[in-house]
C-alpha cells in the first residue's frame, strides 16, 4: 500500500503524488547546497526526474516550493499525554518544549533554509506565521491541561504567546549556530505566575479597604496643615 505523499496525497509509487514530492525533495536538497537563488527549476526537474513544466504544473511560482516545504518540516503538534504532568504546569512545559527542541533538530537544514528565505518571500512568512500559531495553540492546551480545576484565573493566552516566541526565539539562535540555554527560569516564572492569577483584572477595592478622608488622614485634593 501507498503512503503519503507532500501535501497528504496518497502515493500509490509512480503517480503524481509521488512526482510531487521528487519535486519538492529536490528542491529542498538543492536549495540547501546551493541556495534558493542559485538553484533554476530546470536543475530541480532533473534531480526529480520529471519534466520542467510539471515543476510549474504543481509550483507556478519558484517561491511555492518554500512555501510547500513548510509543510515538510516534522510535525510541531505533541500529544498532550506525553508532556502533561496533571497539577504541574512547570514540567509539563519542560517536557513540551524538549519535544519542541528535537524536532527543530529533526529537520536542520531544511528548517535553516526556511527561515533565511522567508525574509524576502511573503508566501513563507505567512506559512510559519500559521505554524508559529499552531505552537501558541499547543502551549495553551498543554497549560490548560495541567492547571488543576481549583487554579485562580489567569491570562493563560498571554503565557502560551510569551513562551511560544520564546521558543521561537531560541531556535532562531540556534539555526545561526549560536548556544542557547534552557528556559528553566523562564518556564518556572511562568509557572509562578500563573499560579498567582497573573493577566486577570482584580476586583476594585470597595467599602471599608477604601481610602478616605477623615480623622487624621487629609481628604483628597486639600493641602495638609
Amino acid at each position: 500500500m501507498g503512503g503519503l505523499g507532500a501535501g497528504g496525497v496518497e502515493d500509490a509509487g509512480g503517480g503524481a503524488a509521488s512526482a510531487r514530492d521528487r519535486i519538492l525533495r529536490a528542491a529542498g536538497e538543492l536549495f540547501t547546497e546551493v541556495g534558493f537563488d542559485a538553484t533554476p527549476t530546470s536543475r530541480i526537474a532533473e534531480r526529480a526526474g520529471v519534466p520542467k513544466g510539471l515543476v510549474h504544473y504543481y509550483f507556478r511560482h519558484k517561491p511555492d516550493l518554500l512555501a510547500a516545504l513548510v509543510q515538510r518540516l516534522p510535525e510541531e503538534l505533541v500529544d498532550h499525554r506525553r508532556v502533561v504532568v496533571p497539577g504541574d504546569v512547570a514540567e509539563s512545559l519542560r517536557r513540551l518544549v524538549a519535544a519542541l527542541d528535537a524536532r527543530l533538530g529533526a529537520s536542520w537544514a531544511l528548517s535553516r533554509l526556511l527561515w533565511r528565505e522567508a525574509d524576502r518571500h511573503e508566501a513563507v512568512r505567512e506559512a510559519l506565521r500559521r505554524r508559529f500559531a499552531r505552537i501558541v495553540e499547543q502551549v495553551r492546551g498543554v497549560i490548560t491541561a495541567a492547571r488543576p480545576p481549583t487554579a485562580r484565573r489567569a491570562d493563560v493566552d498571554s503565557a502560551a504567546g510569551l513562551l511560544a516566541a520564546a521558543v521561537s526565539y531560541r531556535h532562531t539562535l540556534a539555526r545561526r549556530g549560536e548556544r542557547v540555554r534552557p528556559l528553566e527560569r523562564e518556564l518556572s516564572f511562568l509557572a509562578d505566575a500563573l499560579t498567582l492569577g497573573a493577566g486577570c483584572p482584580r476586583p476594585p477595592v470597595t467599602g471599608s479597604a477604601a481610602p478616605r478622608g477623615g480623622s487624621g488622614s487629609p481628604a483628597p485634593g486639600s493641602a495638609a496643615r
